[in-house]
């Protein structure tokens, strides 16, 4: 069978990737832009502990660049090791001050006190002309957190609408083109239903909104002997755009969607199944953690009809001021709606509406939803339903998830790393009034 172009560069691209930072090294053991390189791919490739070493190799050869050591701060971040990642991100400010990323990874990790924060510094980096809002996104989210963390909530909000205002007049949200992608994504269940699909049982794929316990999910099953996590991979929907044959110029949108009944089910969770590799194969089953996936459940089902896919789901609010807070991968037009607060009130409506669709007609033994309060709440009895859904034996480390040392690439490294606490449970309430034009919309749709 003709593959379509793309097809064989995305499947051997993790292998590639790898292997190409391998030799670049091997050839260039002192050059910095070849270490620096590999470290990137590896981190890329979900392998945090070689994209340590990469670093760390290429901060000897140059130990004062500030974009190395943001880096490497990252790694040792996913890593666990958030003393280290401390010390690296205050050795990338000390190199340039004005290094806006470093500056809210430092915020991130660090309690801010009245007797130790950078309050004046960044109001005073946040002034003047950001013409791509790159400066102004992340010193408002730091403002925030800032704020936050001296329980001021209202002048945290307040930051993060000044953060998010350049890049909201940049990249306005597209909602009717995003609402027609998820209406039409519930039509790819019946489209692709003629042929049967690949009959491997290795993925299980976590979708939802971010910030809705997605990562929680992943830990606690990638702590059992037979599962391991691949991260977020974008895979599944890239390849299901090649397939599909549409010549469209974004991602997965409409058009594309609308000719699902193109593509061949079982050579798509085939390709799938290729191109996890080699992060995947060394265990029984592994995870694909990418929320927005949610929209490729019922594809997802046909090339995979022996996959499991887990939707998390969290108290609309919780998860709308989740997302508000956080930056996204903002170039993708999918997380545009995160630059305001009613535009992400109605992405939970979408959301809320596409899952509906998806519960109506996907397998109950291959689609399940989880309650985020109900994992806090319940933690062993919501673990072992979720293990029987998977069709996994019991075991007591999935309990004990936080003490998983495996390398974790997500906002949530260091939250996953804690034992399940309560007190992420009704944050939103903390906002009171200033979510109000968020509630009308939750409220109009029935979610609140």
């Amino acid at each position: 069978m003709n593959q379509p172009n793309g097809v064989q560069e995305l499947v051997t691209r993790f292998a590639k990737m790898r292997a190409v930072a391998a030799r670049a090294v091997a050839d260039n053991p002192g050059n910095f832009k070849a270490l620096f390189g590999a470290g990137v791919a590896f981190r890329l490739a979900g392998d945090f502990v070689s994209a340590e070493k990469h670093f760390l190799s290429a901060s000897r050869l140059q130990p004062g660049n500030p974009f190395l050591l943001f880096e490497l701060g990252i790694v040792q971040e996913y890593l666990g090791q958030f003393d280290a990642a401390i010390a690296t991100y205050r050795g990338s400010l000390k190199a340039d001050a004005g290094y806006f990323k470093a500056r809210l990874a430092l915020v991130m990790l660090e309690k801010q006190t009245p007797d130790a924060n950078m309050i004046r510094e960044m109001e005073a980096q946040f002034q003047g002309r950001d013409e791509d809002g790159w400066r102004t996104l992340h010193l408002g989210h730091a403002l925030s957190k800032t704020w936050e963390d001296l329980g001021d909530h209202a002048k945290s909000f307040d930051w993060l609408v000044r953060g998010k205002r350049r890049r909201r007049e940049i990249r306005p949200y597209r909602e009717a083109e995003q609402a027609n992608i998820s209406a039409t994504a519930l039509g790819t269940w019946d489209a692709m239903a003629a042929r049967p699909g690949f009959s491997s049982e290795e993925p299980i794929f976590i979708v939802g909104m971010p910030r809705s316990g997605t990562t929680l999910v992943d830990r606690i099953l990638s702590s059992h002997p037979d599962v391991s996590s691949a991260g977020e991979l974008p895979t599944f929907p890239q390849l299901f755009k090649l397939l599909s044959g549409s010549t469209s110029k974004t991602g997965i949108d409409a058009d594309t969607l609308k000719v699902a009944a193109n593509i061949d089910p079982e050579a798509l969770g085939r390709f799938y199944l290729q191109s996890t590799r080699p992060i995947t194969g060394h265990r029984k089953r592994f995870i694909d953690k990418a929320p927005s996936n949610y929209i490729m459940a019922g594809a997802i089902l046909r090339a995979l009809p022996n996959a499991r896919v887990i939707c998390m789901r969290r108290h609309p609010l919780d998860t709308l001021i989740g997302n508000f807070k956080q930056i996204l991968p903002i170039e993708d037009p999918y997380y545009d709606y995160v630059f305001d607060i009613q535009t992400t009130a109605r992405k939970l409506v979408e959301f809320d509406r596409t899952m509906k669709g998806w519960a109506a007609v996907l397998p109950a033994n291959r689609f399940m939803e989880l309650s985020y309060e109900s994992l806090v709440d319940g933690q062993e009895a919501e673990t072992r339903r979720l293990l029987a859904f998977c069709g996994l034996p019991w075991d007591d480390r999935c309990l004990n998830f936080h003490e998983n040392t495996a390398g974790v690439g997500t906002p949530s490294a260091r939250q996953v790393r804690s034992a399940i606490f309560r007190t992420a449970v009704g944050r939103w309430e903390k906002y009171g009034t200033l979510l109000d034009p968020a509630k009308t919309i939750l409220a109009g749709a029935g979610l609140i």
